[in-house]
């Protein structure tokens, strides 16, 4: 791929599975952005992939790194609780961010990243990929400029028993160091917060991005057999009516997508493992002459596209077409009602809550 003459220098902190598939090859193959440092405490993941992917640099301290006056931004790639702490680092030391879903652990954290964003004047975007696969943007499109009002809304994100039989298959065996730098406890010891953190934020900003801001949520949630099914009926500030479904793990294979009636048409979205690279099937009603299209999307690495994305904003040579902080703010205190809903089996206001799940 013939890359731009002006490029983001970006840093990767953190040489976990996430930045093993998806981050230093999206920099790697964006046109518009370099890799130019891998930072990680473990010296032989972070060597490794700094030399694989030919970083300028190889840092083992991240304070090292955004000292470092030619980086330009970071991907952070690290657990779920040092998200804010990390992003807050950069911000203060000048660099644009793009940050791994979900943005933090608690409502108050995020809102706190809000202020140093704004006050920042930095770019910030948050690692929702799948607003970057070219299916769900022509739904977005249509939904945008020619469906007219939107009647309601389906969503599920149905994680499946075999999606590792499937993913091994195609992904290499991440590699692991010898040095890990974890956050206090188990994060994954609490099943209901861990799934709704890791797949509830997809659904919930899948759902945002297509039907706009939500004001309240009524939750339920079923555990058996190890599975967790949460349904969520939802009420988005524009009146369309909402359900949205979570459930990992679905004794089938992995079950992802969307429908949208509106005024003028509809909308059908089948959503593949992240980790096939491609594009969702999104098939578009138009009510005007009873057609159906769909776009071909033939470009599905959507995590490069992603990146690319990124990098022309903090380039100064394209509006934010990613999550941004807001988005992330609303997404973590969605997640927040959901968790008090299913406690207090009422329907809660996203303005009411605060704390974390």
């Amino acid at each position: 791929m013939k890359k731009d003459e002006r490029q983001l220098r970006v840093g990767v902190l953190g040489c976990g599975p996430i930045s093993q598939f998806a981050h230093f090859e999206s920099v790697q193959k964006a046109h518009n952005a370099a890799l130019y440092a891998v930072c990680d405490v473990d010296e032989g993941l972070a060597k490794h992939f700094g030399h694989f992917y030919d970083a300028q640099k190889v840092y083992l301290d991240y304070d090292q790194m955004l000292a470092d006056p030619e980086l330009d931004a970071v991907i952070i790639g690290t657990s779920d609780a040092f998200h804010v702490p990390a992003a807050l680092k950069a911000l203060a030391a000048g660099t644009h961010v793009l940050c791994e879903k979900p943005i933090g652990v608690a409502i108050e954290e995020v809102e706190q990243l809000a202020v140093a964003v704004e006050r920042s004047g930095k770019v910030l975007q948050i690692g929702h990929m799948l607003r970057f696969d070219p299916g769900i943007e022509s739904a977005k499109a249509f939904v945008q400029d020619e469906m007219g009002e939107m009647l309601a809304l389906k969503a599920w994100y149905c994680d499946s028993t075999h999606r590792y039989t499937n993913t091994d298959a195609i992904q290499p065996l991440a590699r692991k160091g010898t040095r890990v730098l974890r956050p206090g406890g188990d994060p994954k010891a609490d099943k209901q917060r861990y799934y709704m953190l890791a797949h509830g934020s997809h659904l919930v900003d899948l759902a945002r991005y297509l039907a706009g801001p939500i004001r309240a949520v009524n939750a339920r949630l079923n555990e058996k057999f190890g599975a967790y099914c949460w349904f969520v009926d939802v009420e988005f500030e524009a009146g369309t009516l909402g359900h949205l479904d979570l459930t990992v793990a679905v004794r089938m294979d992995w079950h992802e997508g969307f429908q949208i009636y509106g005024q003028h048409g509809s909308v059908a979205a089948k959503i593949y493992n992240p980790w096939y690279y491609k594009s969702s099937d999104v098939d578009i009603f138009h009510e005007s002459n009873a057609t159906t299209t769909r776009v071909l999307a033939a470009d599905g690495h959507f995590y490069r596209r992603q990146v690319e994305g990124f990098a022309d904003t903090a380039l100064g040579l394209a509006p934010m077409r990613g999550a941004d902080i807001e988005d992330g703010v609303s997404s973590i205190r969605a997640m927040v009602a959901i968790a008090h809903s299913v406690r207090t089996g009422r329907p809660v206001s996203l303005a009411e809550v605060e704390g974390a799940l």
